[in-house]
């Protein structure tokens, strides 16, 4: 078997969505649902560098929170049969935060870095000998008698997650030899995922009931893995343990997420837009301040969904309600104005 060492800083914040992912994550390539192109992409690059007994090249994983980024990342060791650190970029506050992951990695190993966005200039500069050529440069010392160490490294696999990769510097995307961006899922892959997943935690599931938790997932494995989570629950607490149609749809009522997959903070953020902005448009700060959330907490977790899902879209003045997003309310679009920034938007 594949050894995996896991050594970890990561922030205790989402500490539980973590464990829950780790416990459900596919061990191998070829267990991974969905993704299927980059999966094979993977496949490919792996045959590649043990026939050529090179190190996996440098990888980026972008695309929206819960899509696999972090589940590629833990699977490659095991296809590699080597380790793997992980960190995340706030925890790598200056380059001696670095020191100890560097130093301590094998021939092969990987370093896996989430968020990596959020990684200080400074970090990101001193890793860039460390990815090229395997070596970091130790300054020892201040001003006229200041010298520079050469340390070698081992061979290694840098593997970077980033739900935004446009905030990346040009120097340090160049640096990775493979980006991959990672899709929603359809609902078909993810009632597949559950129906995988309930059988680990050994909870009887019926196909209905997966398509239902799967309708309103958002497209996203990690959120179907905590509606399984509370499904299971629910079932165990209010009937026999097995998650029927009925059960799945009665607990994700109870949870407040609709046929739409639209939970309390999406519909609060459509009512918000709709009754006190009259539809927008109106920009994400204000809406951020009538709501009491905090702006980022709109823009990346809350809008993702709502402007794929075409219940709002960002004009140039702001957000605005599409006739879809009042429909989900039970509400009429008001009638189109001469100086509406996008005509026949309510048409």
């Amino acid at each position: 078997m594949p050894r995996e060492k896991v050594i970890t800083t990561m922030p205790a914040d989402d500490g539980d969505d973590r464990k829950v992912d780790a416990a459900l994550r596919p061990k191998l390539l070829k267990e991974v649902i969905g993704q299927r192109k980059v999966a094979e992409r993977l496949e490919v690059a792996v045959a590649g560098c043990k026939k050529l007994k090179e190190p996996l090249g440098h990888i980026l994983f972008d695309g929206p929170p819960g899509l696999g980024k972090t589940t590629f990342a833990t699977v490659l060791p095991n296809e590699l049969g080597t380790t793997i650190q992980m960190t995340s970029g706030p925890a790598l506050a200056k380059p001696a935060d670095m020191l100890p992951f560097l130093t301590n990695l094998d021939e092969g190993s990987i370093l896996f870095i989430d968020e990596i966005h959020r990684m200080p200039r400074i970090v990101e500069e001193f890793i860039y000998p460390a990815m090229e050529d395997f070596r970091v440069d130790i300054v020892l010392g201040e001003g006229m008698s200041a010298r520079t160490i050469s340390m070698q490294l081992k061979p290694f696999t840098l593997i970077g997650a980033t739900t935004r990769s446009g905030m990346l510097s040009g120097p340090m995307r160049d640096r990775f030899k493979i980006h991959e961006h990672l899709e929603f899922y359809s609902v078909e892959e993810l009632a597949k995922i559950v129906t995988v997943n309930a059988a680990k935690l050994n909870t009887p599931i019926t196909p209905g009931a997966a398509h239902e938790l799967a309708h309103r997932s958002r497209g996203t494995p990690r959120v179907a893995n905590a509606r399984l989570y509370w499904a299971r629950s629910y079932a165990a607490a209010r009937h026999d343990g097995s998650i029927t149609e009925d059960v799945a749809r009665a607990a994700l009522d109870m949870a407040e997420v609709d046929r739409d997959g639209l939970d309390r903070n999406d519909r609060k953020y459509l009512e918000t837009l709709i009754d006190v902005f009259g539809g927008g448009p109106t920009g994400v700060e204000a809406l951020a301040a009538t709501m009491n959330l905090a702006t980022d907490t709109l823009s990346d977790e809350i809008e993702l969904y709502l402007l794929r899902e075409q219940y709002i879209v960002r004009s140039p003045r702001g957000r605005v309600a599409t006739p879809r997003g009042f429909g989900v309310l039970g509400k009429v679009p008001p009638k189109p104005k001469a100086e509406d920034p996008q005509p026949g938007l309510f048409e």
